[in-house]
């Protein structure tokens, strides 16, 4: 039979796969602060609206704020613009693909801080996934053009991914009675604010009014659709699919990706790419598998890409 919350999952999937497809066109115009600074903001608008239409308000908590400061870092302002920049230098399948690699960023950070227990088999899946790594990058062949610097501007966004899941999850989601709503909204408003301060500091303008029509579709796209209803639409799943589930749509992201790169974009993929990202799949499973059983979700907790958030392209 199917799934009731089947075809929110795969709209989720599409909508945070074609997100790099969104980047790639925003970035050949606009400077990559001002793709992160108009995302941002579009995605907040939306969150704010979908709290004030719930009925519901913005905390009031300093503290919270604070940490809302601290997650924004590693989730949103430096991942966001971390993708556009490398998206200047890699194709947006390839950078799907390093995105692909939160998951296991977000395990070897949280048994960094001792938050989960090791496992043989959770340290074989980190393993095998650094393996995948090397195999994307493809470290036996050489790389111009900026392409490395692309490929580990990408990389270290995951790994921001990482950080901020395992910082969410101890300080903020995991003792906060606020639903993940109210707190993606605080996130994102967090975010739009340090990426304003960030981009007018660095001598860019906060909008460039000569973008072609296309860049500004792309922004809308990418700002409402990716950032801002697919917190919404990624709440929806997992109160109906559980946390596990809804984690298993990062295996569906580089599909989505490759299906827009390659049709639409033209992009071109050399072998290594779509066997290492095999490679970090099954790493991802294997270390799921070995996972201790997790506790179902219930209505009011932050959804497991709060958790570990794991596709946020």
């Amino acid at each position: 039979m199917l799934k009731p919350w089947l075809p929110g999952f795969l709209l989720l999937a599409a909508i945070w796969g074609n997100s790099f497809f969104f980047i790639k066109v925003a970035v050949e115009a606009l400077h990559p602060l001002q793709v992160s600074f108009g995302r941002m903001v579009i995605g907040a608008l939306v969150l704010l609206l979908a709290v004030l239409l719930g009925g519901k308000r913005l905390p009031r908590d300093p503290r919270l704020w604070g940490h809302f400061q601290v997650a924004s870092i590693v989730l949103t302002t430096l991942p966001f613009t971390l993708f556009a920049y490398g998206e200047q230098y890699v194709s947006s399948v390839v950078a799907a693909i390093w995105n692909a690699t939160t998951p296991l960023c977000t395990l070897a950070f949280t048994l960094l801080l001792r938050t989960e227990k090791a496992t043989t088999g959770r340290v074989a899946g980190l393993g095998l996934g650094f393996a995948g790594v090397m195999v994307v990058l493809g470290i036996w062949q050489p790389m111009g053009g900026g392409q490395l610097g692309g490929s580990l501007a990408c990389f270290a966004a995951a790994a921001c991914y990482g950080i901020g899941g395992a910082y969410m999850g101890r300080f903020i989601t995991g003792r906060r009675p606020e639903p993940p709503v109210v707190l993606a909204a605080g996130q994102l408003l967090s975010g739009a604010v340090q990426l304003a301060v960030i981009t007018l500091l660095a001598g860019v303008p906060l909008v460039d009014p000569h973008a072609p029509a296309a860049v500004w579709w792309s922004l809308a796209g990418l700002g409402g659709l990716g950032t801002g209803l697919a917190y919404l639409l990624l709440y929806w799943v997992q109160v109906r699919a559980g946390v596990t589930t809804t984690s298993t749509v990062t295996y569906l992201l580089p599909v989505f990706a490759a299906v827009s790169g390659v049709a639409i974009l033209g992009e071109g993929l050399s072998w290594n790419q779509p066997v290492g990202a095999v490679v970090i799949l099954a790493a991802i499973a294997l270390t799921q598998r070995a996972a201790p059983r997790p506790v179902p979700a219930q209505p009011e907790q932050a959804p497991g890409a709060m958790d570990h958030p794991a596709p946020q392209p």
